[in-house]
């Protein structure tokens, strides 16, 4: 690795590429440079390396900030250190083809993360993690969170074909993602969710977008869907129980023995049968204010 580039000009460089970025990364990146006032260069011919990171010409360099992956493919030897915390995502910066440097940054788990997951699991649903990140920090991540598997190290394209192998499997697939290399697979899973401070492109492919960035809000979602099928099956059987019973009567299969049910009582019997219905999913809104 080339000695002479200091932490912030690896910084500098990096953040040429990053600063149109929207991926969780490169956010990191430009945060950091900007609370140490950095300037940020120019850039020309920009380039998206599929899955693996971005190039340009910066200051007539080029330059590239890239995954473990790339440098694996390229054969380019992996610092010892940098993976020296488990739970760091790593990023390397190449300038004209060498390594410069790297940039470690911890995604830190937010509590909400870890109560949708028990709320998943008392709910007997699977929680499965795919991720670009390598696979040490993929594996800290699921044992923290308890998750019950991960894909790491995984390419876009790739992300459809796990959601098509689950399909395959029999399982019902609901994915969450905010990128644009989650739109192929938001649009393949039975059930796609972007998270509104995604990209426009996710936002367009998937059948819910959440609001708020908050993983909680994904199983209050799946909640609430189960509350509300609960509740039309309840109506369900109470208005078909109810007319089994009341249309006879006003039909006057009972008039044999002397009971007429007159068209007056009848109308207010059916306006009873609507109102408890009514009634019955309003308490759905309680139920959800609840949570």
């Amino acid at each position: 690795m080339d000695a002479i580039y200091s932490s912030e000009e690896i910084l500098r460089l990096s953040s040429a590429l990053e600063q149109s970025s929207e991926h969780p990364i490169a956010v990191g990146i430009i945060k950091k440079v900007k609370e140490d006032k950095i300037q940020i260069p120019d850039l020309q011919n920009f380039k998206a390396i599929t899955g693996k990171g971005v190039e340009a010409i910066v200051e007539n360099k080029q330059i590239k900030v890239v995954s473990p992956g790339y440098l694996r493919d390229e054969k380019i030897a992996i610092p010892e250190d940098a993976f020296s915390d488990a739970a760091e995502t790593v990023v390397f910066l190449l300038v004209d083809g060498k390594l410069a440097g790297y940039i470690a940054l911890a995604d830190e788990i937010r509590p909400e993360a870890a109560e949708a997951i028990k709320i998943f699991k008392e709910n007997n649903i699977k929680v499965l993690m795919a991720t670009g990140d390598n696979e040490i920090t993929a594996k800290a991540v699921s044992d923290k969170l308890g998750l019950d598997g991960y894909f790491s190290e995984v390419l876009p394209h790739q992300k459809v074909e796990i959601v098509k192998k689950l399909q395959d499997e029999g399982e019902f697939v609901a994915m969450t993602g905010d990128g644009v290399n989650d739109a192929p697979a938001l649009a393949q899973a039975n059930v796609g969710i972007a998270v509104g401070s995604g990209t426009d492109v996710a936002a367009e492919t998937a059948d819910i977008i959440l609001v708020n960035s908050n993983p909680q809000d994904i199983a209050n979602l799946i909640l609430f869907g189960k509350a509300t099928y609960k509740k039309m099956i309840q109506n369900l059987i109470w208005a078909t129980g109810y007319n089994v019973v009341a249309i006879p009567l006003a039909a006057g299969v009972l008039y044999s023995s002397g009971f007429v049910l007159g068209p007056a009582i009848g109308a207010v019997f059916m306006s009873l049968s609507t109102i408890i219905v009514a009634i019955n999913a309003q308490l759905l809104k309680k139920q959800i204010n609840k949570r």
